[in-house]
């Protein structure tokens, strides 16, 4: 019973201080603060525009007059959230006119471009992938090269020549500027809107004017990102604080007393047999008397029994229970004289009244029973 309650506090014990572990690592987990947000985090990337608009070459004659298709194609690449490069190829058609008669005449052009372009919503408002509309600027050069300028060698020049009319397609050196802007459908693809400004030699228009030829492009088309353009990371926290919960003291174990335990001696017998008609002590039987006393030295509260017998085929009874009583009394002397106190010794003797064994010689004995 004492076994098993100890048993039960123990188990509840353990149970307890689990319960405060897990209580422990909860709190310790609610604690964590962040200590800065996840970011989005610019990502370089390739892009293309495709745009097709309007063109028009400056010239004398009325806006609209001078006004022809334009078409422009380029691959980017944004090394920065608010910078990147590209380049492209542009043209399709250029008009001039011309005053006195008045006629207007047309010709084609392809003008290869490089351009380095600045993210204006990133630079003044930061990097959001997510953002609707996107402004930028950009400036660049390239190389014109002209030809199919059929009908500004047909006009009727009477009055005046066109100094730098050109037969062969011929290639002049371009600067450019513009701007425009993406308005964002998805993480990959926006609308592109963008116009920009080309000043070319005063070769261009084949008139001489005494200055530079403008050329200027409206033009509307997509922008496609070819790759992811950002990055998330994860919020880092601050280290936190463990949470330190006091545990309760265990309940004291009360010992309880042990019984003592009892000390079993088990008890000995020897045998001390005698020759036929004889009470003496054999020699051969001197060391069942020393392992008797060496018994009760080592148990000091053992005593000893010593019965002696005679066979019941020798003698009468008479005799028997006289040499009966004389051999129980010389082991009981021989135990003395090892130093064995008389009132430990017990004697008593049974003649030929009692066989202990079958056989005569095994019943010529004294009985020595110690415990």
């Amino acid at each position: 019973m004492h076994h098993s309650v100890l048993n039960i506090m123990k188990i509840r014990n353990l149970l307890l201080l689990s319960l405060l572990t897990v209580s422990s690592t909860m709190a310790f987990a609610q604690e964590q603060r962040i200590k800065e947000e996840g970011k989005t985090v610019f990502k370089p990337h390739w892009f293309i525009q495709a745009q097709v608009g309007a063109a028009h070459t400056v010239g004398e004659a009325k806006f609209t007059d001078l006004l022809s298709p334009a078409a422009a194609f380029n691959v980017g690449y944004k090394f920065a959230p608010a910078f990147g490069a590209r380049i492209g190829v542009s043209g399709w058609q250029a008009k001039g006119g011309w005053v006195n008669p008045q006629q207007n005449y047309k010709y084609k052009y392809l003008q290869g471009n490089v351009d380095i372009m600045a993210d204006l919503s990133a630079l003044f408002c930061g990097f959001n992938p997510k953002r609707v509309f996107n402004g930028y600027i950009f400036a660049g050069a390239g190389l014109n090269r002209g030809f199919d300028n059929d009908e500004a060698n047909a006009l009727d020049t009477r009055t005046y020549e066109l100094e730098y009319l050109w037969q062969e397609g011929q290639i002049l050196p371009t600067g450019r500027f513009g701007l425009g802007c993406d308005l964002r459908l998805n993480d990959r693809l926006s609308i592109n809107i963008e116009g920009n400004a080309n000043v070319l030699s005063d070769k261009f228009n084949s008139k001489k004017a005494g200055n530079c030829d403008w050329q200027l492009n409206a033009l509307v088309g997509v922008s496609i990102k070819l790759g992811k353009s950002y990055t998330k990371t994860a919020p880092v926290y601050y280290e936190p604080e463990p949470v330190v919960v006091e545990q309760p003291k265990p309940a004291p174990v009360v010992e309880q007393p042990q019984p003592k335990k009892e000390v079993v001696v088990e008890p000995m017998k020897q045998n001390i047999f005698f020759a036929i008609n004889s009470a003496k002590i054999q020699d051969d039987q001197q060391s069942k008397i020393a392992s008797l006393v060496d018994y009760m030295e080592k148990h000091p509260a053992a005593k000893v029994s010593v019965t002696g017998y005679a066979d019941v085929d020798t003698g009468n009874p008479r005799i028997n229970s006289k040499l009966s009583e004389k051999r129980a009394n010389n082991v009981a002397e021989a135990l003395k004289a090892k130093g064995i106190a008389a009132d430990r010794i017990k004697v008593d003797y049974k003649g030929d009244t009692v066989q202990p064994y079958n056989t005569p010689k095994e019943n010529r004995v004294s009985i020595c029973i110690a415990e």
